[in-house]
């Protein structure tokens, strides 16, 4: 089973379509019983990082996700509120991954970044059967720099991590729903991970 962490500040519809199309009927829900109780579970994010992390705050998912032992994909937002600290809103975030989210140095490109990028990815099993210098599609602002827990990087002005991860967390800071062939592949790999 596979769930999607109802936030209140996700792309839910998109992402659970994507899923569908790989056969995965993902269901989405808050319940603490449900999360636990998965195979693997997705955290969608949209909008501020303070935002999100109120929202989390309300719908009392924070404890929760400190005890998730089955693997965790973040997208976009989801990925950064993975780290301990966004610039964004100077705020604290879950601190399950010891990263922080900067406002990016794009060397004049525009805010956000958004539209395809290529990719430089590692061996991870997220990225069985992706090649350096596939495209994926951004969407933001922030983003993790390149560190000890990058698994993928693209270029924007200057690097950053495109995914990071460690353990069962992994995070995608672009958006695989949104990725054509690459992102649906991405996916599917992610389906495939075992607990």
């Amino acid at each position: 089973m596979t769930v999607i962490i109802d936030t209140g500040c996700g792309n839910f519809a998109s992402v659970q379509f994507a899923l569908k199309r790989l056969g995965c009927n993902a269901i989405l829900s808050d319940d603490p019983s449900t999360i636990l109780s998965a195979d693997r579970l997705i955290l969608p994010g949209v909008g501020s990082a303070q935002a999100a992390m109120q929202k989390l705050r309300e719908r009392q998912l924070l404890p929760l996700l400190a005890q998730i032992e089955q693997p965790l994909l973040g997208i976009c937002l989801g990925m950064q509120l993975l780290g301990e600290y966004s610039q964004e809103g100077d705020t604290a975030l879950t601190g399950l991954l010891p990263c922080s989210s900067q406002r990016l140095e794009t060397a004049g490109h525009p805010l956000p970044h958004m539209g395809w990028n290529q990719l430089t990815v590692s061996d991870h099993p997220l990225f069985h059967g992706i090649n350096n210098g596939d495209y994926v599609y951004f969407v933001h602002s922030y983003g993790v720099p390149v560190g000890e827990l990058t698994l993928a990087s693209s270029d924007y002005g200057q690097p950053f991590s495109a995914a990071i991860g460690r353990d069962n967390l992994m995070g995608l800071q672009f958006h695989p729903e949104r990725s054509s062939a690459v992102g649906a592949k991405i996916l599917q790999n992610f389906l495939e991970l075992q607990g």
